[in-house]
């Protein structure tokens, strides 16, 4: 062992996060970090009876443990290591330690300046400002400045619990007793004299090169308890922050002044006029009581914390994990957030109360705490740790009255949680029992869903809106009649508003959320030298709405019968909007009816109820409500006078379909029966991007064709509207007549099409055209492509008979193709359409997804079958999040899954119909790890196809994979930095429009050519008229139309036949008017000459060899010849070829 930690010693410091001892075990740095650096690994040489020696009683528990507790020993490693990472390293721990030394020296040398009045600043130089708003502007008081009683290391670094990344250390200066009185409890007196204090403080730190910046803040967002932070000099200044605290002596002030129902704050001091309340009579200020309560206990919590620490091993590992696990969620900072001393205290109040053990490990503490939360809700039965409080505490029904969440502290005087809204708190509980369910399933990797996925706001939330004007809160709380509020709160209008907002949203919204979550206002930090900034500068407040689909979308809300009590109630709460209506049924109730027709308007019904209610009872007008729950799905939207996402024109489609597939059933005359009518087509499934809309077509854009009277586009004419066949399988019976020989088969089907074309002319008077592949039918202004299908087929198709006469069985591409068409995408539409019921927003969830990838010219690499599988992912397998409850949340969390699935090392499966056991996971996974060269580099593993990936086999290359890794991660950042801030500018189509800079050739076409010219990311002005007439489509008959005629896909196919050797062609299926072309790197290379691979090639003789390259002019030209017509210009980007 010594010898390889020798050479470990000797590649300097190895580990990333800086630890000096020689570790034991070589750990592998990361690509990036640490690159100079080659570690040398030794095998260690161990003595046979090393070698085989028993397991010992410390090991043995080890496995044991990981056996019971972990799905796998992968867990526990990975838990490890992640601890590792979190923890302190011993460097870092000295330069705190000096660092803290220096400061209190300093800070014993601060010299005395004489007493003045509190309101007197002359003392203090002009350039320190003091870290406090003074509303009102005086207080009674004296104050002066003397080195601090005592300074102490409080919070989470003598504890042993203080983790990277934000390394904050807590230092407690006492304030000297003579310079406090007992009554500055009152009116803000003391507040204002710490704040005062550590102003005092600042200024003499200023002269001294020992520290490094200087700034002010306040303790998780409360103005009332200001901080000062303090970095060292030089290039450690990042590494750590000593963040001030200035505290009265302890038991300076009687805890019982601090009782949630006494009053400190007189409203005439506040309001600044007369006021005939008695002393007895002010209204209570339990925030403010409990502000100035915590400065006096953080020496008796660490001394607390530390007693019961100190007994349990892996506390400090635990509550590491519990920071970790919040941080994800964000909900470890800000105002009224659950913050890593909560998690100590959790954890303490878990092992006093012997929910766990003093033997557990971080693994289990972790698991119990999660438990815990998720089981008890504080809102309504609080928890105290004080064993036997005296007689003056509060009881917990006392704390309940004036808190929304509980959490009382050893003292029995405190509440922990005084800052927290009932609303964080059930954001709490829904994440921890959200954790626990995944964290039971062995098919979920739980290590990276719970602590190693972020969950922002955007991305957790089903919608999301902004109140952008903070200050307008302060008409809210004049509305709301607050003034008692804002006095608790010191005139922090944005706080005293909130919870009443809350309550007013959730009663609005009632059954149409699971929950209701806002984010936490930052703790402020501004400069020493600068004004405390005020309470409208923070950030717009934001908040999330977790949406029950099935409800959410109602436009009705039906309120109590006329006579009952309550309807006065009622109208109260939604003012004019509530009318008396009366309903099928015959009852006459209230109601509040709201405007929406189509699903996409509909979706919008919680952003009418938010901004009604607020304008309503908060004086908050709707120009200050950033609703941002739709923004992204304007891309995907259709129709000018009722906009629509595809939810209408899909269900349409598929209605025609349905009453399709039972006249097929029901059709007679056929020498054998249907078995089986099975839609595959995008649109079936609702997630065809723009689903197919029925036309009325105008005849005299068109010339007939003689024989079959079909329609011909004219020549002059733009080109017609693009009619997509909806490809429907129609299965025939099996048959001992079916002859044994392809293309005998392939003639009885053709003639299964001319007849089934035949009866639905003679039945339903459909105009039909059969084809040897497929039966055309026009219905209802839409065309159904029906191909008839024989299960044997692709057996047939594999079967050939050798030189010998043997019958010889091989797979071919031809019979995998086939299977495709007629079972594998039948079974898919049909299971996806099956999702589709259960969550309403998968399809445009889907046809977001594919818009994108059309749009960034991924169309060809992933395919439309590829992209509702991972979209599918999403809501089978939402871990950590919920499915998706509206379509932009599930787009956003699409380009994530794209963006961060490690497609290398791992297979996403797809677990569709829940047929998957965990040993199915378990042999994919290793079939996958044991294959993985021979695979796709994107995996994707069904029910159906556990080996193979079909859907992914041909597409995407691992150099387009990697480019659709790079867009969707740029995409995301860039979409969710829009939709979360304001000041952006908003325009959502940023991340449709493709960078071309990358491709070699441009083929610019002309728009009139271009059929689907109008759903162009960015439409143009004029459009053509395509021969559409409006009006509703007529059922059956009429001339057949002009079927899948896209001049655009006809001339790609040809390019890529003619050069698909030299290039790549790129071009977004939806309306794209460019066709970008990138070379292949081995095109170039000269190759010897062959007079069979002449082609657009020009030849070199050097000496005795002659070699041809390709001749990119001609084939420039060839691009502009190929595509007369539809090609307006070929614009060559590079020159790659010319050297």
């Amino acid at each position: 062992m010594k010898k390889k930690q020798t050479v470990l010693e000797d590649t300097g410091e190895m580990i990333p996060s800086g630890e000096d001892e020689a570790p034991v075990k070589a750990k592998r740095s990361k690509p990036g970090e640490a690159a100079g650096e080659e570690v040398v690994y030794h095998p260690v040489k161990l003595s046979r009876s090393d070698l085989y020696r028993p397991p010992s009683a410390e090991e043995l528990n080890q496995l044991k443990e990981a056996e019971s507790l972990f799905h796998c020993s992968l867990l526990k490693m990975q838990m490890e290591e992640l601890l590792k990472e979190v923890a302190l390293s011993e460097r870092r721990k000295q330069q705190i330690d000096s660092f803290i030394q220096t400061v209190t020296k300093l800070f014993q040398t601060v010299p005395d300046s004489p007493e003045v009045e509190v309101s007197d600043l002359s003392w203090l130089s002009s350039a320190i400002k003091v870290p406090f708003l003074l509303v009102p502007k005086t207080t009674k008081g004296k104050f002066h400045m003397a080195p601090p009683a005592s300074v102490d290391l409080i919070g989470s670094y003598p504890l042993g619990t203080c983790t990277k990344p934000r390394v904050m250390v807590d230092l407690a200066v006492t304030i000297p007793a003579d310079v406090l009185h007992p009554k500055d409890v009152l009116n803000q007196r003391y507040p204002r004299k710490r704040a005062l204090y550590l102003a005092g403080l600042a200024e003499y730190l200023t002269s001294s090169s020992d520290i490094g910046t200087m700034r002010y803040s306040c303790l998780h967002g409360n103005r009332l308890r200001p901080v000062l932070l303090l970095t060292p000099p030089g290039k450690e200044s990042s590494s750590f922050t000593v963040r001030v605290h200035a505290c009265p002596p302890p038991g300076f002030f009687k805890p019982n002044r601090f009782h949630p129902q006494k009053s400190n704050i007189r409203t005439e001091w506040y309001t600044g006029l007369q006021s005939s309340l008695s002393e007895g009579s002010e209204p209570p200020t339990p925030h403010y009581n409990s502000s100035i309560l915590g400065d006096l206990l953080p020496r008796a919590h660490l001394q607390f914390l530390s007693a019961v620490s100190s007994q349990c091993s892996a506390f400090a590992d635990g509550v590491a994990l519990l920071k970790v696990w919040l941080r994800q969620r964000e909900l470890d900072q800000g105002t009224g957030c659950f913050n890593g001393f909560l998690a100590s205290m959790l954890l303490t109040y878990l092992l006093t109360t012997h929910r766990i053990s003093n033997t557990m490990t971080a693994y289990q503490l972790l698991r119990n705490s999660l438990n815990f939360l998720a089981s008890t809700d504080l809102t309504v039965n609080g928890i105290s740790l004080a064993k036997d409080p005296d007689s003056t505490a509060p009881s917990l029904a006392e704390f309940h009255n004036a808190f929304q969440v509980v959490f009382v502290d050893p003292s029995g005087h405190l509440n922990m949680c005084a800052d927290m809204t009932a609303c964080t708190y059930k954001q709490l509980q829904h994440e921890a029992s959200v954790s626990m369910q995944f964290w039971d399933d062995p098919t979920v990797d739980g290590f990276h869903s719970l602590l190693m996925t972020p969950k922002p706001m955007i991305r957790t939330s089903d919608h999301v809106f902004q109140l952008c004007e903070l200050v307008k809160l302060q008409s809210s709380c004049k509305k709301l009649n607050l003034l008692s509020e804002l006095m608790d709160h010191s005139g922090n209008y944005v706080h005293a508003a909130l919870p009443f907002i809350l309550t007013l949203l959730q009663q609005g919204l009632g059954q149409r959320i699971h929950l209701l979550t806002h984010s936490l206002s930052p703790d402020p930090e501004w400069s020493v030298e600068s004004e405390a900034p005020k309470h409208k500068a923070q950030p717009p407040l934001s908040f999330g709405l977790l949406l029950r689909p099935e409800l959410a979308a109602s436009v009705l809300e039906r309120g109590p019968p006329a006579d009952s009590p309550k309807a006065a109630e009622f109208r109260q709460l939604w003012g004019s909007r509530s009318e008396l209506r009366r309903f099928q049924d015959g009852a006459i109730t209230e109601a509040v009816l709201w405007e929406g027709t189509s699903m996409c308007q509909k979706q919008l019904v919680p952003r009418q109820i938010i901004t009604h209610l607020l304008e309503l009872h908060a004086d908050i007008p709707e120009s200050c409500v950033r609703y941002v729950g739709a923004t992204v799905d304007d891309v995907i939207k259709t129709g000018s006078e009722v906009p629509s996402t595809g939810e209408e024109e899909s269900l349409v489609v598929v209605q025609s379909y349905d009453d399709l597939s039972r006249k097929l059933w029901r059709l007679e005359g056929l020498p054998l029966s249907i078995t089986a009518v099975q839609g595959a087509h995008p649109a079936l499934r609702y997630t065809q991007v723009f689903p197919p809309v029925p036309v009325k077509l105008d005849y005299s854009f068109f010339d007939r064709e003689k024989m079959s009277r079909s329609l011909v586009p004219k020549e002059d004419k733009p080109c017609p509207a693009y009619i997509t066949p909806i490809t429907v399988i129609c299965h025939m019976e099996g048959s001992g007549k079916w002859p044994h020989d392809r293309l005998a088969i392939r003639h009885i089907r053709a003639a299964f099409h001319i007849h089934l074309g035949e009866l639905l002319k003679k039945h339903h008077n459909y105009t039909c055209r059969p084809c040897p592949t497929h039966l055309d039918v026009w219905k209802d202004g839409l065309v159904f492509r029906i191909q008839v299908a024989y299960h044997r087929e692709p057996q047939v198709l594999r079967e050939s008979v050798n030189a010998e006469g043997l019958l010889v069985v091989r797979d071919n591409e031809e019979a995998q193709a086939l299977e495709m068409a007629t079972v594998h995408k039948p079974l898919l539409t049909s299971t996806l359409h099956g999702l589709q019921q259960q969550h309403p927003c998968f399809g445009a969830v889907c046809r977001l997804a594919k818009r994108w990838l059309g749009a960034q010219l991924f169309s060809e690499d992933i395919t439309e079958d590829t992209a509702d599988l991972l979209v599918a992912s999403l809501f089978l397998r939402p871990a950590p999040f919920t499915p998706p409850g509206s379509p932009q949340v599930g787009f956003l969390r699409f380009l994530h899954l794209l963006s961060s699935f490690d497609w290398r090392n791992n297979p996403l499966v797809v677990n569709l119909n829940n047929q998957l056991t965990a040993a199915d996971y378990t042999e994919i996974k290793n079939d996958f790890m044991a294959s993985r060269e021979s695979l796709p580099v994107m995996f994707i593993a069904t029910p159906k196809d556990k080996t193979v990936s079909m859907w992914t086999k041909r597409a995407p290359s691992v150099q387009m994979l990697q480019r659709v890794v790079m867009l969707a991660a740029e995409s995301l950042k860039v979409l969710e930095h829009q939709l979360m801030d304001g000041s952006q500018m908003q325009d959502v189509r940023v991340v449709m429009r493709p960078p071309l800079d990358a491709y070699d050739v441009l083929i610019h076409l002309t728009p009139k050519q271009v059929p689907l010219l109008g759903l162009a990311v960015d439409p143009p002005a004029v459009t053509f008229n395509r021969g559409v007439l409006t009006g509703s489509a007529t059922q059956s008959g009429g001339a057949l139309p002009v079927i899948d005629y896209n001049p655009v896909s006809l001339y790609l196919a040809e390019l890529r036949e003619a050069f698909g050797d030299l290039a790549l062609f790129f071009c977004d299926p939806y309306g794209g008017t460019v066709i970008a072309v990138l070379w292949k790197p081995k095109a170039f290379t000269p190759v010897p000459l062959k007079t069979s691979q002449v082609s657009a090639r020009s030849v070199e003789v050097t000496g005795e060899e002659a070699n041809t390259f390709p001749n990119v002019e001609a084939i420039l030209e060839d691009f502009r010849v190929m595509g007369q017509g539809l090609v307006k210009s070929v614009e060559a980007r590079t020159e790659k070829w010319s050297f």
